[in-house]
């Protein structure tokens, strides 16, 4: 069970946002250790209704 805010560990929450429409559509948690870099992925975006670049945001 993971209590959020609870404690500063290595994983941390981030939102993914469409880069064609700037929605905001998927959140994931990454550990800010390994990954210092804005993580990008290809998802699927509900409202262009196609697999787009997300990317991390604040």
């Amino acid at each position: 069970m993971h209590h959020y805010g609870k404690e500063k560990g290595a994983r941390i929450l981030v939102t993914l946002q469409c880069t064609e429409c700037k929605e905001r559509n998927y959140i994931t948690e990454k550990n800010r250790r390994n990954d210092t870099a804005r993580m990008e992925l290809k998802k699927f975006c509900p409202r262009c209704r196609l697999h787009q670049l997300h990317r991390e945001t604040k």
